[in-house]
């Protein structure tokens, strides 16, 4: 379990916050954290790493006190055993991506996982290549490589994906989900993307003004219960794949393929064969079949 309770006044283009966040977030889970700009997130993110100081406040991991300013604790950013992904990759421009990853290992760690992680992120053309040759999915790999070259126990990411274009998301999206259970971390992201969140994450956080205003299921919060909307149609599932924590339906309306994502509970109730409505509510589908 990781507790955070975390009090920091912070200062943006938009005025002061005051950032109070009590949560309990489960080891091994894929969070994802949403929210305006100005509310906190990125500086959750940066009190977790230790890149950030808080006002108040305890950072607890495994039972393992990072953050505590009664006590006085406040653990150094190397011993935290974090990997973190800046929205901006943050690669070293003179050093080829093999010599990225290299920098780094930490002292007297065995080099063997850069080999793996070289090929479980498909970086074996790119190796000796400095950043300045690649393209923006490619060092967002890079970037990912060597946060896990340091083996940590709890992975952040800011945003990474949000530069990158549609096709290219999807894609390290599953490498994302990949490395996540190859490497049975805990990850925290932010991410504006519903279909992001939906497709990777067992547990959102949605923050307002340096307070947590929701948190559960994505699928539960993005999609909530009735069925209202800007659109809706009938068709008949040809297809169900769960894919991670979400299920991809495929339903047939006319001639058109139509795919949605589902939560993988609600998912159980449906079968191949089934006619249902799809409609829409907040821009989020939601499928339901008929009685």
């Amino acid at each position: 379990m990781i507790k955070l309770n975390l009090h920091k006044k912070l200062h943006a283009n938009q005025g002061s916050i005051d950032l109070d966040v009590n949560l309990n977030i489960l080891e091994g889970s894929f969070t994802t954290i949403q929210g305006k700009s100005g509310a906190g997130k990125t500086s959750l993110l940066r009190m977790i790493a230790g890149l950030m100081e808080p006002d108040q406040g305890v950072i607890i991991v495994q039972k393992e006190s990072w953050f505590d300013k009664h006590a006085k604790v406040n653990l150094q950013i190397q011993k935290r055993g974090v990997g973190y992904v800046f929205q901006d990759y943050a690669l070293f421009p003179n050093m080829t991506v093999k010599k990225n990853l290299e920098f780094a290992l930490p002292k007297g760690v065995s080099g063997e996982i850069i080999g793996s992680l070289i090929e479980l992120m498909e970086l074996g053309d790119l190796q000796f290549l400095k950043p300045e040759t690649l393209s923006g999915g490619q060092k967002q790999r890079v970037a990912l490589a060597r946060a896990l070259v340091q083996q940590p126990r709890l992975l952040l990411l800011d945003e990474p994906l949000s530069a990158l274009d549609a096709e290219m998301r999807s894609k390290l999206q599953h490498h994302l989900l990949k490395l996540h259970k190859e490497f049975n971390l805990t990850t925290i992201m932010v991410s504006h993307d519903n279909a992001e969140v939906l497709r990777l994450a067992d547990n959102l956080i949605v923050m307002d003004s340096g307070r947590v205003i929701k948190q559960g299921k994505p699928a539960e919060i993005l999609g909530g219960t009735s069925v209202s909307g800007k659109f809706q149609f009938t068709g008949e599932i040809i297809e169900i794949n769960n894919e991670g924590v979400v299920s991809i339906i495929t339903v047939i309306v006319g001639q058109e393929l139509v795919k949605v994502v589902s939560d993988i509970e609600e998912a159980t109730s449906l079968s191949v064969g089934d006619k249902v409505l799809v409609a829409s509510k907040a821009f989020n589908p939601i499928i339901r079949k008929f009685s």
